[in-house]
């Protein structure tokens, strides 16, 4: 008998599933917005509001402890200082799930899973900063490779100098020898 068992197995080994949960969690709290599995969403609403909840409470035992489930010293940061800090006067209900239709694949039930009161700029922010330091990027590359083509320029003339210099004294040395 299945008695005082809460969860699901989600087709899992018990490690396979922690990992699972754990880096769900860590993209939630990044993101404060994630799509998923519906059961997926119903399994990691109380491991986060577990995290969160002892993110309210800022002493070294809770972020040694929410370290453990995170992994990721930014992120403890995150839940001890700007997440904890939103959720300080409420008791509870940091997540909210969403049913956002079914997966074209196999038809299985998507939610949106998402914090309460999240900060919606939060949602995309890495993928822009790292755009905008791409195109940082590649504009001083395409800047660097045009002194580079000037450099080039300038090499392939003095070498163009060279080699008809080269061909006049070969040409001189041929009359030379010639004559002699």
């Amino acid at each position: 008998m299945r008695h005082n068992i809460a969860g699901r197995k989600l087709n899992r080994k018990t490690s396979h599933r922690l990992s699972l949960l754990k880096n769900l969690s860590k993209s939630l709290i990044i993101h404060e917005q994630i799509e998923t599995t519906l059961p997926k969403a119903k399994d990691l609403r109380p491991f986060v509001e577990k995290i969160l909840t002892i993110g309210k409470t800022d002493t070294l035992a809770a972020k040694r402890k929410v370290y453990s489930y995170l992994g990721d010293k930014k992120l403890v940061e995150k839940v001890f200082k700007v997440l904890g800090k939103r959720y300080q006067k409420r008791n509870g209900g940091y997540v909210r799930i969403l049913k956002s239709g079914y997966r074209f694949g196999d038809s299985a039930p998507k939610a949106i899973i998402e914090l309460v009161e999240r900060d919606v700029n939060v949602k995309g922010l890495e993928d822009k900063l790292r755009e905008k330091n791409s195109k940082n990027e590649t504009e001083n590359s395409v800047s660097g490779n045009n002194v580079s083509n000037v450099e080039q320029k300038k090499t392939d003339s003095l070498a163009l100098k060279k080699g008809k210099d080269q061909t006049t004294d070969e040409a001189v040395e041929k009359k030379s020898i010639k004559k002699d």
